[in-house]
């Protein structure tokens, strides 16, 4: 059984760039192809997520996945879901992924 522990500081700051990342994600919803094709990105970090990270992890975990997601996620981006000028928004896809994704997190509170 894991013990719970409180939000380090290294935490707290991953997970106010993943919420500006997400901000920024949904300030594209008006621009509905660029929207889904962001949407299709964020699905595919995802799931590389789930793969790396699993279904039951704490955001401590999660945070220590991000810090090393940069390489993995622009590799399984470009290989499964490439869209012309992917690279300049893969910052706010793989923040995003990593908002969405937090919420399965063992200690999450919004």
């Amino acid at each position: 059984m894991r013990t719970i522990r409180p939000v380090s500081a290294a935490v707290a700051s991953a997970r106010r760039e993943w919420e500006e990342g997400y901000r920024k994600l949904q300030a594209v919803a008006g621009d509905r192809p660029a929207y889904e094709r962001l949407l299709t990105q964020v699905e595919v970090l995802t799931e590389e997520l789930r793969r790396r990270v699993g279904q039951t992890f704490t955001l401590a975990e999660l945070a220590h996945a991000y810090a090393g997601a940069e390489r993995w996620s622009r590799e399984a981006v470009s290989e499964r879901a490439a869209s012309p000028g992917w690279h300049r928004t893969l910052a706010v896809v793989e923040d995003s992924a990593f908002h969405l994704y937090q919420r399965g997190a063992l200690d999450y509170q919004p």
